[in-house]
């Protein structure tokens, strides 16, 4: 059974986000307004002053939006072994470059983002940053409790 969890911060329901020319690395994506723990460890990594700075730029007020992604694995990540370990890099790595491309795409039509290394729990854009995300703060959907 598949149980999608949608919030009053849901603004876009969880959906398949398959990249053009890798269709068997799929990422289940959706979007949320801030809930306000996630906008305090926002405020932790980036700074509020710097938070506050590019909204200044931009003469915009600030809103921040976060699009959680999930991936399916392909083998039992609590086994061990080098295909494991090929899996968990594979894993990292398509996570890796779609952070990068969307992005970028997103910065090309004039807004912020970013996205954060999940072995260092550092942004990968935005410099200046040495606080580290902690994954705690949200919580994992049902489906994906073991």
């Amino acid at each position: 059974t598949n149980i999608t969890m949608v919030s009053q911060s849901t603004l876009l329901s969880p959906q398949l986000a398959v990249r053009e020319g890798r269709p068997d690395d799929p990422l289940e994506c959706s979007v949320h307004s801030l809930p306000k723990p996630l906008l305090r460890e926002f405020q932790h990594v980036f700074g509020q002053a710097y938070l506050e700075e590019m909204a200044r730029q931009d003469d915009t007020s600030l809103d921040l939006l976060a699009i959680p992604t999930n991936q399916q694995a392909r083998k039992d990540l609590v086994a061990v072994g080098d295909d494991i370990e090929f899996e968990k890099d594979r894993l990292l790595n398509v996570f890796m470059e779609f952070g990068e491309e969307l992005c970028k795409r997103i910065r090309s039509y004039g807004f912020w983002a970013d996205y954060i290394d999940p072995c260092s729990g550092l942004p990968m854009i935005t410099r200046n940053c040495n606080k580290v995300y902690s994954e705690g703060v949200l919580e994992t959907p049902p489906q994906y409790r073991s």
